[in-house]
Formats: C-alpha cells, sequence, structure tokens
C-alpha cells in the first residue's frame, strides 16, 4: 500500500494519474497548502522542501522497510521502476522520457506557475511580470508543439510515458494561463487525447472537493508569506 500526500494541484495529479494508471492501491492523505499542513513536522520529515507530493511506499520493491519520497519527478521515476510501466527499459526510449519529465520539471511548471501567479495571486499587476513569463509559457508551448508535430503521438515517442503523465496536468490549466489550444493544434490533439483516458479523469477527480473555494488572507500567507523561518519552526516542533 502505498500513501499519497497530496492536494489537488497540477503537481499533485502528475502522482494521481501515475498510480490510477498503474493500478497501484494507496490511501489518499490530504496535505491542506492553504493552512499551512506543508509545513507540519510530520510532514516535513517526508519532504523537507515542504511541498506536496509526496509518497510513503510500504512495500517497497525487494521489500524491507517502508520509502518515503518527494519531489513529483523522483515519484514518477520510482513508480514507473515498481511497476515496469510507462518509462521504456532501451537507452534510448528511456533518456527521451527522462529528459521531457526533466523539460516539465525545469520549465514548463516552474514558469506557468509564474505565470498563474502574476496573473491570479499577485496583489498587483506587475507589467513587466505579466509580460515576462506569458511570452515564456507561450514560448514552451511552442516547443512542446513542436516536439508533438515530431512525434505524432507522445511527447516521447510513440508511446504513452511519464513524461506525458508530467505534462499533462500542466496543460490541463492552459485557460488559466490564457492560452488558447487552438494556436497549438499538436498540443491541442494530444491533451485532448490524454484527457479521455480512464485513469487521467480519475486521477483528476481526486479530492477535487478539496479546494479552497476563494483564496483567502490565511491561505495567502501559508502559499506565498513562508521563508526558511517557516521550516525551522515546523522542524522545531518536532523536538522533545
Amino acid at each position: 500500500m502505498i500513501d499519497l500526500h497530496y492536494w489537488p494541484t497540477p503537481n499533485g495529479w502528475k502522482i494521481s494519474i501515475m498510480l490510477e494508471e498503474c493500478g497501484l492501491p494507496y490511501t489518499l492523505k490530504p496535505v491542506n497548502i492553504g493552512r499551512g499542513e506543508q509545513f507540519s513536522p510530520e510532514f516535513l520529515a517526508l519532504s523537507p522542501n515542504n511541498r506536496m507530493p509526496a509518497i510513503v511506499d510500504h512495500a517497497p520493491p525487494g521489500g524491507g522497510a517502508p520509502i518515503a519520497l518527494f519531489e513529483s519527478g523522483a515519484i514518477l521515476i520510482y513508480l514507473a521502476e515498481k511497476t515496469g510501466r510507462f518509462l521504456p527499459a532501451d537507452l534510448r526510449g528511456r533518456h527521451a522520457t527522462l529528459q521531457w519529465l526533466m523539460w516539465q520539471m525545469g520549465g514548463l511548471g516552474p514558469m506557468a506557475g509564474q505565470n498563474g501567479h502574476f496573473l491570479l495571486y499577485a496583489p498587483e499587476k506587475i507589467p513587466y511580470a505579466l509580460e515576462r513569463y506569458a511570452k515564456e509559457v507561450n514560448r514552451l508551448y511552442g516547443v512542446l508543439d513542436a516536439q508533438l508535430a515530431r512525434t505524432g503521438a507522445y511527447v516521447a515517442g510513440r508511446d504513452y510515458t511519464i513524461a506525458d503523465i508530467a505534462i499533462f496536468p500542466w496543460i490541463r490549466t492552459h485557460k488559466a494561463q490564457q492560452i488558447a489550444l487552438a494556436e497549438f493544434p499538436h498540443v491541442e490533439r494530444w491533451y485532448n487525447r490524454l484527457f479521455e483516458r480512464p485513469a487521467a479523469k480519475r486521477g483528476l477527480d481526486l479530492g477535487k472537493e478539496l479546494r479552497l473555494p476563494k483564496m483567502d488572507d490565511a491561505a495567502r500567507q501559508a502559499l506565498f508569506g513562508q521563508t526558511a523561518q517557516s521550516v525551522r519552526a515546523g522542524a522545531h516542533r518536532s523536538e522533545p
């Protein structure tokens, strides 16, 4: 059994979709990031970066003690290796998949996250920031569109992989990003194909009732007002 420490966001959806695709049994452990639960001593012991998702696998390959993992990309690789699914075994296929996973982790996710922040949550509209991140997200959609034009099917080639699973939830936010998918026809075709996968739908639906109806002051502080002291304070609460 796997414990899934989760909140319904793009990074959380990556892992809920992967678990559903693999058919792995899991127990949902909500982490209310709008109420600062990511800074609890219990969660920091699993995810010292105070970011969800995290998992605890109570039946790791080869047996032994449970294994805890944080960082969604690392979790996807672990689950792919555990199940032998969605990560090609051949050298070229494996590294094609991993490079596009890293593209999402280092590019699309952070840039779309910043774009969404300045569009939706910043207390004031900063023209430079809005233009900077809007252009970069647009560029990244263009990179993905060109890649899908080359492959004709999935991001890393002919097979559905953890690269698709990682990228899809961030494309799910295209409306909030003010991206018109029709401008990127290969992305739109790919996105619509993935959205019809039953496991993807189940992963996206997981915990949808948990989402905050609106951003209040407490949520804003928990999400955007934290510093290193927040981590230290959470960790110290676990000390005798």
